[in-house]
């Protein structure tokens, strides 16, 4: 049956994708290719036009707005607040051709329908801190489904509401993130008891979700995750991505290992690099991600790596840090890699764990959270709080030739698992229960 089914677009509008992103994009492309009809719901910084073409224009506008003056931008921020209480009604968005998007071609997802309101996600966020109550979206046509990629203190009128909480970090390893922890708990509360249905993505957080929120099971749905890399990067010989390594990064394939993700508490950096230079290894690590919170102390550790090996000339460089791989790259960072190493504190699936199993790099990984459920048989596992026990594991996998075919063909066989038919299917299964 097909439905209306709108998602936020909170995440969709970062040009560089988190892994919340990449839930959302494929949440939105497998909903068309569904048969559903799907919509895009978009904050902007500034009021939309009423003139369409300039609405269309000011959405694709990247340039950094100027702040406005704070008078005007204390009253703005307090007309939307006032206007709160009866409903935002985002401003339709179309495409009419003016504007060239091929620049935008892989973040703008495939939909139906897109729509935009001033500051919706933080007047949304301000109007709950308040009042501790839902900001509710008034679409000239309401959706069947308005499903949240992520917990947002939003609702659409005349739709069923269906919120997707990853995990609970902020709860579990409340260290391990910036967020205010009394206000998530409030949002995780009332969403956990409004919400139509809530989707999670993995057993673990889905037993988290029941027991600390109070929720009845038939209330939560596990949909887990999947990954699919274009067929031009997999299918790119072992020849072409050793070269692309060797032209763009000065690394051989085969000879490093690779930790990518955002450089943040839960991911463990800190302990990876010490276990890493405890191991002894003689092949270099290559870390690849941005600056994340809370990360002064990989920051200060890859400084001090990078002033000892200043003088050492670039082949003798232990640790290599790229902040930023676009895809074709990242994929042959791990499809050349001798091992992807993710000693992550907590995950609510491990996105990372999935995509080194379905190209066949070795994973080296947590026993804890939802890591050995997404892993199964295929992967080397540590303790995280121990570097010692990361760095024999480190040893172990670099050494051990055979163990590593055996994690790659086992990779590929969990891999599968997680496969987008599989997906597809849960998917569906989940809209045709829910709506």
């Amino acid at each position: 049956m097909s439905r209306r089914i709108y998602f936020d677009g909170l995440n969709l509008a970062l040009e560089r994708g988190t892994g919340i992103a990449t839930y959302a994009r494929m949440l939105v492309s497998l909903g068309r290719d569904l048969g559903h009809e799907i919509g895009v719901v978009y904050g902007s910084a500034t009021r939309p036009a009423k003139n369409p073409l300039l609405r269309e224009i000011a959405f694709f506008d990247r340039r950094a707005v100027a702040p406005a003056p704070l008078p005007k931008e204390v009253w703005d921020a307090a007309c939307d607040l006032l206007r709160t209480p009866w409903g935002v009604r985002p401003s339709t968005v179309e495409l009419s051709g003016t504007v060239i998007t091929d620049q935008f071609e892989g973040q703008l997802p495939l939909r139906d329908r897109m729509f935009v309101a001033r500051n919706l996600f933080g007047n949304a966020r301000r109007y709950f801190s308040l009042t501790g109550r839902f900001a509710e979206l008034a679409f000239d046509t309401a959706p069947d489904i308005l499903h949240c990629t992520y917990q947002l203190p939003l609702r659409a009128r005349a739709a069923c509401n269906v919120y997707t909480i990853h995990d609970l970090v902020p709860l579990r390893l409340p260290y391990a993130t910036y967020d205010n922890k009394r206000l998530t708990y409030r949002l995780l509360r009332k969403i956990a008891a409004e919400a139509d249905h809530i989707v999670t993505v993995s057993e673990n957080s889905k037993r988290d979700i029941v027991r600390l929120l109070g929720i009845p099971e038939a209330r939560v749905t596990n949909t887990y995750e999947a990954v699919e890399f274009p067929r031009e990067l997999t299918e790119r010989s072992d020849d072409v991505v050793a070269e692309q390594l060797s032209g763009s990064y000065r690394l051989e394939a085969q000879d490093y290992l690779l930790f990518y993700g955002a450089l943040e508490p839960k991911k463990n950096v800190a302990r990876l690099i010490d276990a890493y230079m405890l191991s002894g290894v003689d092949i270099p690590l290559v870390i690849t991600g941005a600056a994340g919170w809370g990360n002064r102390a990989e920051q200060k550790l890859l400084e001090e790596l990078r002033a000892a090996e200043r003088g050492w000339g670039e082949g003798g460089r232990r640790i290599h840090h790229f902040e930023y791989a676009s895809l074709p790259m990242l994929v042959a960072l791990i499809r050349g890699a001798r091992a992807v190493l993710f000693p992550s504190l907590y995950e609510g699936f491990g996105l990372p764990v999935l995509e080194a199993m379905l190209l066949g790099t070795p994973v080296v990984t947590s026993h804890t959270s939802s890591l050995p459920e997404i892993a199964g048989e295929a992967a080397l596992y540590v303790n995280p709080y121990d570097i010692a026990d990361i760095a024999r594991a480190i040893k172990t996998v670099t050494a051990d030739f055979d163990l590593r075919r055996e994690l790659s063909e086992r990779g590929r066989r969990q891999a599968e698992q997680f496969s987008m038919v599989r997906y597809k299917e849960r998917l569906a299964a989940l809209y045709e229960q829910i709506g």
